[in-house]
């Protein structure tokens, strides 16, 4: 296919200036605008060709103040994350089609594009711009859920996604003043460890983290993701965090202290999910679980692993996406995805239940689902690199998902107790969600199968060359058994009343450390530097005061300086100066 635009152009950049146009435009033209501007950029995309492995092409090389950029590289990595961007801006067009706000509109193609703009940056620099984009243009998405509460979470939410950009921007001044270049490849040398990364690696990977939700410095994804509207929340699900998989993927690859990180973000999630109330939040909860697989998998850092997290992120913006459609569309029809206030929706929303059934049956890595295809690379990288801790902990995991996101979600929206029916609660059935929502949800529903049932399309698009079977019996095997005793522990806990009611509460992350005590500690020192600026003001005005005082004696009315003077001493005094002069200009 050949290029349509100069190949100069970063693609996202089209989604970039289309989603500020939409600003202005009717809400039909936005749509249709917003739909045009993702086919001409993708079909730009395209054009670039499916690089062979290892093979890199690199565009819009230009000289900015000085500093060498590459605006455009093109290689299979960058090629399947922005492949997938694609498909999710277009899904959020389609879903968001009657629902989307003007500012949603706008600023989630603006998202969009920053996110396929970043991925597909060739040095630091770029990056920054775009990463930088990403944060303000997607807080936007979160103020336009409404409210206060949302407002206070995208204030949180945007000091974290700024101070990530910091510290990239402080990374990459420092790794140009090492380096004298700001080329955006590997920083992981020798054998992989921490302590062999530079300083200036060191504080790129915190960057990525913030991003990628590290355990720690996770909870602006729960804390934000939630108060979005039911369209912002699908925006939101699909760029951030995968664009930070994408970099880390591309930066630090073979980190070992990764594995860990990523085996701890796989579980630690499952604990907070089962005993949450808001759905949606249990589903950013999960969100964290399945960014895990991909960390461990970048540290693992072996072909097949790189392959397993690119594979992984890809299916999982699509499921992820479907499972936060799904709850967006009960949020419209029923206005809450409390599971307290949930229940019964099966009768009346036939089709979300079927959709989110689908999400929820890929997300827990079903066989013929997208999930299972793109997991268990990544279990089987684990495994046959003899890492038998992450192994049995991503087992684990997979487990914890299927209870917190294959089941609780479906079961306690739409099933559990009845709480839309006429004769017993007095509550109305609600209808089922709009067109727009079911064609992107159908669509999304269908790639979670499609690509669970063709997974060589998908495959066709990894990164690395490695040799992977999906569909063997002892794939197949393992992870059927996984599930079936993962489903009967759900069901027994459920019978004998010992799986965590749903309750109307608040659950305390991490976050408390620094909204609590921390808030304490902000103001103390907020107050403490008012007192210290009031203590110096005062000081400063009681000095100024006195040298007012002082100069008032001296040059006021009946001063010093206003005395007549006799002549007498007036000629002395003239000569004495005059003395001094020319004796310092005779010595010098």
């Amino acid at each position: 296919m050949s290029q349509i635009l100069s190949p100069d152009l970063n693609p996202g950049i089209i989604l970039i200036i289309a989603g500020v146009l939409l600003a202005v435009l009717p809400k039909l033209f936005r749509n249709l605008v917003a739909a045009g501007a993702i086919v001409i950029s993708f079909t730009h995309l395209w054009g670039y060709g499916l690089p062979a492995f290892g093979e890199v092409s690199l565009f819009a090389q230009s000289t900015l103040m000085g500093f060498e950029t590459i605006g455009v590289r093109i290689d299979r990595l960058a090629m399947i994350f922005a492949v997938i961007f694609h498909i999710a801006a277009l899904i959020n067009v389609i879903y968001g089609w009657q629902h989307a706000t003007r500012l949603e509109a706008s600023m989630g193609l603006v998202y969009a594009g920053a996110a396929i703009a970043g991925a597909l940056a060739g040095d630091l620099l770029t990056l920054f711009i775009y990463w930088e984009l990403a944060a303000l243009s997607s807080v936007f998405i979160v103020w336009a859920g409404g409210g206060h509460a949302a407002f206070k979470a995208g204030m949180r939410y945007l000091v974290i996604q700024v101070l990530s950009g910091l510290f990239l921007l402080a990374g990459t001044v420092m790794h140009y003043s090492d380096t004298g270049s700001l080329a955006f490849n590997s920083f992981v040398t020798g054998d992989g460890a921490f302590g062999d990364l530079s300083s200036a690696a060191v504080l790129i990977l915190i960057s990525f983290a913030i991003k990628a939700a590290f355990p720690l410095l996770h909870t602006w994804l729960q804390d934000s993701y939630p108060k979005a509207s039911a369209v912002g929340a699908v925006m939101l699900s699909a760029f951030t965090t995968k664009l930070a998989i994408y970099t880390l993927a591309r930066g630090f690859a073979g980190l070992d202290a990764l594995i860990v990180v990523g085996c701890v973000m796989t579980a630690f999630p499952v604990f907070f999910a089962l005993i949450e109330n808001d759905l949606r939040k249990v589903l950013a909860y999960s969100l964290n679980n399945q960014l895990g697989f991909m960390v461990c998998a970048i540290g693992i850092g072996t072909p097949l692993a790189l392959n397993g997290a690119a594979a992984h992120a890809f299916v999982h913006i699509i499921y992820k996406a479907l499972l936060f459609m799904s709850m967006g569309a009960v949020i419209v029809r029923v206005g809450t995805a409390k599971a307290t206030e949930l229940g019964g929706l099966h009768k009346s929303m036939p089709w979300t239940t079927i959709f989110c059934i689908i999400g929820a049956m890929s997300i827990a890595a079903f066989p013929l689902f997208s999930g299972f295809v793109a997991k268990s690379m990544i279990t089987l990288a684990a495994s046959k690199e003899h890492i038998l801790f992450a192994y049995f902990i991503l087992l684990f995991a997979s487990a914890g998902v299927l209870v917190h996101s294959g089941i609780k979600i479906p079961y306690f929206a739409f099933f559990a107790h009845d709480q839309f029916s006429p004769s017993h609660t007095g509550k109305p059935r609600p209808k089922e969600a709009p067109a727009p929502m079911l064609i992107a949800m159908g669509l999304a529903a269908f790639l979670c199968i499609f690509i669970g049932v063709q997974p060589q399309y998908l495959f066709a698009l990894l990164p690395y060359e490695a040799k992977y079977t999906a569909y063997t019996a002892d794939h197949i095997a393992t992870q059927l058994q996984l599930l079936l005793f993962a489903i009967l522990a759900f069901a027994l806990l459920v019978k004998f009343k010992l799986y965590p009611a749903e309750v109307r509460s608040q659950n305390l992350d991490v976050d408390w450390f620094w909204r609590v005590p921390g808030r304490h500690l902000l103001m103390g020192v907020v107050n403490g530097t008012a007192a210290l600026w009031r203590f110096v003001w005062r000081g400063l005005c009681a000095l100024n005061g006195r040298i007012l005082r002082r100069l008032y004696i001296v040059h006021g009315p009946e001063g010093r300086i206003a005395r007549t003077w006799p002549v007498g001493y007036t000629a002395l005094m003239t000569a004495v100066v005059f003395g001094v002069v020319l004796f310092s200009v005779y010595f010098y």
